[in-house]
């Protein structure tokens, strides 16, 4: 029902609190399996029983919308929640508390709760409502994770990072590169055409990648100004938003709710699930999150209610269609030569990396490439890791790994950009006491020291207690999102 719809992963809260303190406990291997068949206990530490129903409702907080509840994202939830259950056993166990005055001063040092930069009661009532959320069980969640955050300060307090440290991580950041590059999409481009014959054979073969689902849709926009007359999400703007949900529950259709509500319909184009409209180069107007809702839910002649957001909508499908695009269709052609010029592309650029990764393409053979290629390689010099001038960071962080005197390969994620790279000089720099930035990179080398310390803490934790997995309920709750 709208409980789903409006989960309270999506909420503010879980954003700014639940996520606060990030340690890696979803490292360990499935423990051993319990021996009876019961299905309400989901794990055993120790000598305490965790109930299945309890890891449900960590799915319903910490479930990305995103990401779909398949066998293996479940399996991450769990070593989530199981590390969870540890750490709450660390903070009863280390008798870590926190007092009602603290709670009220976190709370209301909140930003999200201000208004004229003083705390406001409104405001926070106003958050609470609009996130589905009791006063009692968010103080609760914010006061469960800060004792959190105590016990990792407490694991990680009073280190101090040397001077050394500090340097290293300074240059590692902030050391010059002067490097030769190719751009590897150029030298495709002109090395690569492809033929009459050959745009075909691959039209042919591969025919139901241009057949394309295309959808029609009627649909009411909902928000607080056309259900209750004013601008804020208010107790009353769910209370409807509920109604409407048990209306379509009990078979209502769109015509009926818009009535009742009077919310006009609007009539939607045909459209398909990367949101292009039939016949045109335009997009629909809906969030891409919305579009794969709608095709993902497989919308039919029923209503359905669907959030994005601060965005509410109720859609009841028209028309679906399955259309097939031919091969003269402008897409179509400049789909297949862009997979054609990848396809050559990748394997082009494969070989050049095994050369490389056999030690057989060092600097001379970067200038024969040069030559035979027919191409020109530009010389540039990087000011710092974070000097995207020219190059996209992820780019550039790909450099950073390398020494000097090294060729490369480096690629951004799509493959849509490629260089061939020489760094030829690499210019180590320092840091001192008195800089401005010393603070800054001290704070850095301590945190990496941090996580050290926490994952060496994650084995710890591992040692000492023991984890039986039921895999029955386990498998159970795999079904149950099936």
């Amino acid at each position: 029902m709208l409980s789903k719809i409006r989960k309270f992963s999506s909420s503010v809260f879980a954003k700014i609190f639940l996520f606060i303190v990030a340690i890696p406990f979803i490292f360990w291997g499935m423990g051993d399996l319990f021996s009876g068949g019961n299905k309400n206990t989901i794990v055993q530490i120790d000598n305490e029983k965790i109930l299945t129903n309890d890891f449900l409702k960590y799915i319903n907080i910490y479930g990305q919308e995103e990401n779909k509840l398949n066998s293996n994202y479940v399996d991450n939830l769990l070593s989530n929640f199981i590390g969870a259950q540890l750490i709450k056993f660390e903070v009863k166990k280390n008798n870590i508390k926190l007092s009602d005055f603290a709670l009220g001063q976190i709370i209301k040092n909140e930003k999200f709760f201000k208004r004229e930069n003083k705390f406001s009661r409104t405001e926070y009532e106003k958050f609470l409502i609009s996130k589905g959320v009791s006063a009692v069980n968010f103080e609760a969640s914010i006061s469960e994770e800060e004792r959190k955050i105590q016990l990792l300060n407490f694991i990680a307090g009073g280190i101090a990072p040397s001077d050394f440290l500090v340097n290293s991580n300074f240059n590692r950041a902030n050391q010059k590169r002067n490097v030769e590059i190719i751009n590897l999409d150029e030298v495709a481009n002109k090395k690569f055409k492809f033929s009459e014959e050959q745009i075909e054979s691959y039209y042919k073969k591969n025919k139901n990648k241009y057949t394309y689902i295309y959808k029609k849709i009627k649909y009411l926009k909902l928000n607080p100004k056309n259900l209750t007359g004013n601008e804020e999400f208010s107790d009353l703007f769910f209370k409807k938003l509920d109604e409407i949900d048990d209306l379509i529950s009990e078979g209502r259709e769109l015509n009926y709710i818009s009535n009742k509500f009077n919310v006009k319909i609007i009539d939607s184009p045909s459209f398909n699930k990367s949101g292009g409209i039939l016949s045109s180069d335009k997009k629909i107007e809906f969030s891409n999150n919305i579009v794969e809702k709608i095709f993902k839910t497989n919308i039919s002649g029923e209503a359905i209610l669907l959030q994005d957001k601060d965005e509410y909508f109720v859609f009841e499908a028209t028309k679906s269609e399955d259309i097939e695009k031919e091969i003269n269709d402008k897409s179509v052609r400049a789909s297949i030569i862009k997979n054609l010029e990848n396809a050559s592309k990748r394997k082009f650029v494969a070989e050049i990396i095994k050369k490389i990764n056999d030690n057989n393409f060092r600097k001379k053979e970067f200038d024969e490439f040069i030559i035979n290629e027919n191409t020109p390689a530009k010389k540039i010099k990087i000011r710092n890791q974070n000097d995207q001038e020219i190059l996209k960071q992820d780019l550039i962080n790909q450099i950073y790994i390398y020494p000097e005197k090294r060729v490369i390969v480096v690629a951004d994620l799509g493959f849509s950009e490629t260089y061939l790279v020489y760094i030829d000089k690499i210019e180590n720099v320092a840091i001192k006491k008195d800089s401005d930035d010393f603070q800054k990179y001290y704070n850095l080398s301590r945190d990496k020291m941090k996580n050290s310390l926490y994952n060496t803490y994650d084995s710890y934790l591992k040692a000492k207690y023991k984890i039986k997995i039921n895999y029955a309920a386990l498998n159970s709750v795999k079904d149950y999102f099936k």
